[in-house]
């Protein structure tokens, strides 16, 4: 037997609620629902620093952000980790990324400036030296801001809608991939359902499908801002008067996405890549859109953190739903055991491949380390925030003042009550707390605030020293 391939998509502030799956009856999802009925599902997968840059630092490493560095949004990462497509290469893979990186830019802004957005050829694409379709950073789909880079500065401009053409790029890499003799590893970074949520970002037959949707703010909405919140999670009047045509649009996007991952699953069982790949659907984060007082993510609220992850590995993996945590960690050693590779020494994550193939049965993770490490994309602190995710609690601190809240996810699934203070629950808020804490020593995370990473880690918005690797040539 070959050996086996690897299909990795994942969406852009895609939240596990808004999947009709999952019992939304508003989204419009059948062909993700169908992949996720034959797949084993992961439902309680959540992202461990829930922002763009943060995420893929740490999917790409296995490492927690207090060990890659990449603590805010804009910063570019530090080249010198043993990442997965290095294994991935070391083995015989051929390897493929097409979509958003947002790993490289070292300024706040100026997004489209090829300085910014073109990752050159080396050590920055991170062992991804196969094909290399990608930009850094951009959220308006059509037009002028709808490129990506190949192997030279010049903008390639997309010529539909941006998720279409992924997908397009995407189904004919597969075909030629799979005349290869070599195996392969194909990433899928689709930029939404992410903002901006107007109407002119996502095509019209779409919102036309939502055009008599009644969209209602989330039960747990509150009408003031949430006071931990960032400069990117508070809403102004004006944003709060826009949250449902908003969520019209994200529902619109949510379903142009599920008609690509259709396409795109459509091809690979034709191309049968489907009888010997892992292939993975899942997303980097979720979206709030007024829960908690808050919008957009780096929370450790629900609609912020978990996140759908749908996996199929024919004959290997049983179909079917696995309760035990996941977190972003823990899907690059997993993943490469799954192909029978070699797991790097310096990886943080828990391999919960035995337990996949077990069919449930194995060891697995108690609970998910989750963090924040400050503001979406500045240098700022008081934001910061450590929490712990097991099947059915969330524990969660601030740095700035200490604040603790403990929710039952399966009473109350919108944490809407606190228990923190209810002497009922302080032997679990105890248990929950020092998990957090020895998972935050093992890795060595001192819950630092934001601004000392910037003194001691960071220069010119690049990385230049972690905990892992100490000091690297600038």
């Amino acid at each position: 037997m070959p050996a086996p391939n690897l299909i990795y998509i994942f969406a852009d502030q895609l939240r596990y609620a808004s999947l009709s799956c999952h019992g939304d009856r508003l989204a419009k999802t059948p062909n993700i629902d169908r992949f996720a009925a034959r797949s084993a599902e992961l439902c309680n997968a959540v992202s461990g620093h829930p922002v763009c840059a943060p995420y893929r630092a740490s999917l790409l490493t296995g490492k927690y952000t207090t060990s890659t560095g990449m603590v805010i949004n804009e910063i570019r990462m530090n080249p010198n980790h043993r990442c997965f497509a290095h294994v991935l290469g070391e083995a015989g893979y051929e390897t493929a990324y097409i979509g958003k990186w947002h790993m490289y830019a070292n300024q706040l802004g100026n997004h489209y400036d090829p300085k910014n957005s073109f990752i050159p050829k080396g050590e920055d694409r991170l062992g991804f030296d196969g094909f290399f379709a990608a930009y850094n950073f951009h959220h308006e789909y059509y037009g002028a801001p709808a490129y990506y880079h190949l192997d030279t500065p010049d903008k390639i401009y997309c010529t539909q809608y941006e998720p279409d053409e992924q997908t397009d790029m995407a189904i004919s890499k597969l075909r030629e991939l799979n005349q290869s003799e070599k195996p392969f590893a194909l990433f899928l970074s689709i930029g939404t359902p992410h903002d901006p949520w107007i109407p002119e970002n996502v095509p019209g037959k779409y919102l036309e499908m939502f055009k008599d949707a009644e969209f209602k703010l989330p039960e747990n909405y509150l009408p003031e801002n949430d006071p931990h919140a960032d400069g990117w999670a508070r809403l102004s009047d004006r944003e709060r008067s826009n949250l449902t045509e908003w969520m019209r649009v994200y529902y619109a996007m949510v379903a142009n996405l599920d008609d690509n991952i259709g396409r795109l699953m459509n091809a690979i069982e034709e191309m049968g890549l489907d009888k010997n790949s892992v292939v993975v659907f899942t997303s980097d984060h979720g979206e709030l859109f007024g829960a908690h007082g808050r919008r957009a993510k780096n929370i450790f609220y629900e609609e912020a953190v978990r996140i759908p992850f749908f996996l199929r590995f024919a004959g290997h993996v049983p179909n079917g739903t696995y309760t035990a945590p996941m977190n972003t960690v823990d899907i690059m050693p997993t993943l490469l055991r799954l192909l029978d590779l070699p797991v790097p020494e310096e990886v943080e994550g828990q391999d919960l491949s035995a337990y996949l193939c077990g069919g449930g049965s194995g060891p697995h993770p108690e609970g998910s380390l989750m963090m924040c490490t400050g503001p979406t994309a500045k240098f700022e602190d008081g934001n910061e925030w450590r929490a712990w995710r097991s099947e059915r609690f969330t524990y969660a601190t601030f740095l700035s003042d200490g604040s603790e809240y403990l929710f039952d996810n399966l009473e109350d699934p919108y944490q809407m009550r606190n228990l923190i203070d209810d002497p009922a629950y302080a032997g679990t808020a105890g248990e929950l707390k020092a998990k957090m804490h020895a998972e935050m020593q093992r890795i060595g995370d001192d819950f630092r605030p934001c601004s000392w990473y910037e003194q001691n880690w960071v220069e010119d918005r690049k990385i230049v020293r972690t905990a892992t690797l100490g000091c690297v040539a600038k």
